[in-house]
């Protein structure tokens, strides 16, 4: 035997509920990798981009180690800051954003 609910207790949903969010996927609708179009893009950013960028990521709390690409050579550094034209190391270097070719991180 069924006991049956008082009907102000009876709750009728018949709408449809589109109130979620998608809050992150690594797969876009058409089952493309995000991380390899991300990276794909990277390489039309200019330098200016891509420092800020850096310095927006996850995983820079006020250090992270990159590799700075210049005319003359190849440097790894573990920068903490950026001023208007300079990018500053731990070392308390200042490598001007002029110079540099290409950065990213290490």
């Amino acid at each position: 035997m069924s006991i049956e609910k008082p009907k102000m207790y009876q709750n009728k949903t018949n709408k449809k509920f589109n109130n979620t969010q998608k809050v992150y996927s690594t797969m876009y609708e058409d089952n493309n990798n995000r991380d390899s179009i991300n990276n794909k893009n990277i390489k039309n950013y200019n330098i200016e981009q891509k420092i800020n960028n850096i310095f927006k990521s996850p995983t820079y709390i006020y250090k992270i180690d990159v590799i700075i690409e210049t005319d003359q050579d190849k440097l790894e550094k573990r920068i903490i800051g950026k001023t208007k034209n300079n990018i500053i190391t731990i070392e308390n270097e200042y490598i001007p954003i002029d110079k540099i070719r290409d950065i990213y991180l290490k």
